[in-house]
């Protein structure tokens, strides 16, 4: 019989809990200062906002800046039964925001505790808070020249390096699974005890930041994706720069090769040959990071018309599909793994770039601009090189830009905060077989629903592991057009039910996918993360809703 967490009792005036919460808002504020506390209505409005469709109003926002203060806040939490809502940065668009899962709660903005705490550079790892955001940690490697790389998610400069990795998101480069590269966490409970994961718990093991494992239960996984417990401090593994490195790059006119280079590439990745994630993006995700939907040449019509859509392919010098790879190793391994991928993709004209390369396209792109020579060039480079600096661990805002695909009006020209120019945007990311027909079988079922509601679909296929593919699509919608907004949510619970149904669950969800993780044949596997829960917090004030579907 399952046993579930209690449910937080909801705070109003009728019955008392306004005066709890002034009470509570006092002890924080003794704890982290007046200036760390912000219960005002502007400040509660910018962390009440979503790129999604439905947004909860926290009561409050703390802002604490050390593992004690966080042990104070839970503690006080606790006590009053008051939900905290802990996030890194904010910054996980199209996942959640900023906004908690569910209402009264208070959010726990962890953005104050942003120290570095260690890198050690001979044996590539770092030891950082929540705060740490990838700019920060990659202008860190780059100052100290350190040798070393840190893997980035497209989510730019500003997102948490933590943040993702607890989402369990993923990025570019061979450290692109993040939850593979991290090792020791440090935790607080519910209660304010504080958990050091792997080994971290033995004074001085000396070996904490480099065996994950530790010795007995491995619980670092637990604390990912669920509400059990707030990350203060994380070790993360930091790859060492390569003697030698060569992004590859295919575009192919063919709309229906999908399949063979689903299957081409997955054997590569197989043998261990291509260590990197690999992203295989069709037209309409490029376009979307290269430009806005054309209103004015689609007449108004969605999704995008096939011949406006051939149209810009051309003008952006881009592929139906485009794929993107990293090689990593000495001069001697990446100029041969290089000609095994280019047999392996023979069928294909594979472009691989190296640093050499880039610059010395950069000079020729500038060269024969001046004669009006250089069109197709300079987009080919525009749309490479943030892909090819990802490949190399370096954030960049630049693929922020697609979150305004379907925005109206004018846009600024640097990418922006999607809650501030209105996108809309929620991903469904569903995992699959590494195979070409499994490929071919999610794009058909998902093409033909973002067509029934009139969306875009744009769709990468990313190679996360040896074995498994993640279909990353999202709904892009302007958030102040009612009719597109009530179709945004209808295309999303359809995608939703339809995926699960034939086998293919997200990988990560947001609110509006959380009440669905209990399907049919799952009641265990939730009944035993219910009992985790109330064991670790009986008053179930963390992130009450967040991953638990029964309370969603």
């Amino acid at each position: 019989m399952a046993i579930a967490a209690p449910s937080l009792r909801p705070i109003s005036q009728a019955d008392g809990g306004a005066e709890n919460l002034q009470r509570a808002l006092r002890e924080w504020t003794a704890v982290i200062g007046a200036a760390h506390v912000r219960a005002d209505t502007s400040t509660r409005d910018q962390y009440g906002r979503t790129t999604g469709l439905n947004a909860h109003r926290p009561l409050a926002i703390l802002y604490p800046e050390t593992t004690a203060q966080v042990r104070e806040i839970l503690r006080i939490a606790s006590a009053s039964r008051i939900g905290v809502y802990p996030i890194s940065r904010g910054k996980n668009w199209g996942y959640g925001d900023a906004t908690p899962a569910g209402a009264n709660q208070v959010v726990l903005d962890l953005r104050r505790m942003n120290r570095i705490i260690e890198v050690n550079a001979k044996l590539g790892y770092a030891v950082i808070e929540p705060g740490v955001t990838q700019g920060q940690l990659h202008a860190y490697l780059k100052e100290h020249r350190t040798g070393l790389w840190m893997d980035s998610s497209g989510a730019g400069l500003e997102a948490s390096v933590v943040g993702n990795v607890l989402d369990r998101g993923f990025g570019h480069t061979r450290y692109g699974d993040h939850c593979l590269t991290t090792c020791g966490m440090e935790v607080v409970l519910a209660d304010g005890s504080v958990l050091n994961t792997g080994l971290g718990h033995y004074p001085n093991a000396k070996a904490h930041r480099t065996y994950r494992y530790g010795v007995g239960p491995f619980l670092d996984g637990i604390f990912t994706q669920s509400n059990f417990g707030v990350v203060t401090q994380m070790g993360v593994w930091l790859m060492p720069a390569p003697e030698a490195f060569s992004a590859f790059f295919v575009s192919t006119s063919d709309a229906g090769a999908l399949a063979d280079l689903v299957d081409r590439l997955a054997a590569l990745r197989m043998q261990g040959l291509l260590q990197s994630t690999v992203h295989i993006g069709n037209d309409l995700r490029v376009l979307s990071s290269r430009t806005r939907y054309p209103w004015e040449r689609a007449g108004g019509k969605t999704p995008l018309p096939e011949g406006v859509r051939a149209e810009l392919r051309n003008e952006f010098a881009i592929g139906a599909w485009n794929v993107a790879g990293g090689i990593y190793g000495s001069r001697e391994t990446v100029a041969a793994t290089c000609r095994t991928v280019r047999r392996a993709l023979s069928p294909y004209r594979v472009m691989f770039l190296n640093d050499w390369k880039l610059r010395l396209a950069g000079r020729a792109q500038k060269v024969l601009a001046r004669f009006g020579l250089a069109r197709g060039l300079g987009e080919k480079l525009e749309s490479v090189r943030p892909i090819y600096g990802l490949l190399q661990g370096t954030p960049t805002d630049d693929p922020m830009r697609g979150v305004g695909w379907r925005v109206r009006g004018p846009m600024p020209a640097e990418p922006v905060d999607p809650l501030d120019c209105h996108a809309g945007l929620m991903w469904i990311a569903p995992v699959l077989p590494a195979t070409g027909d499994e490929a071919e079988a999610v794009l058909k079922l998902v093409e033909s629903i973002y067509a029934k509601h009139g969306f875009d679909a744009l769709v990468t296929f990313t190679l996360i592991t040896e074995r498994s593919l993640v279909c990353v699509t999202n709904i892009s919608f302007d958030r102040r057009e009612a009719d597109e907004a009530a179709r945004a949510r209808v295309c999303y619970q359809e995608l939703t039910d339809r995926l699960m149904a034939a086998g293919y669950i997200s990988y990560r969800t947001g609110p509006a996918g959380m009440s669905k993780l209990d399907g049919a044949g799952s009641s265990v596997f939730w009944d035993v993360t219910s009992r985790i829960k109330h064991a670790l917090d009986p008053s179930g004030v963390i992130s009450p809703g967040r991953y638990d579907p029964r309370a969603a």
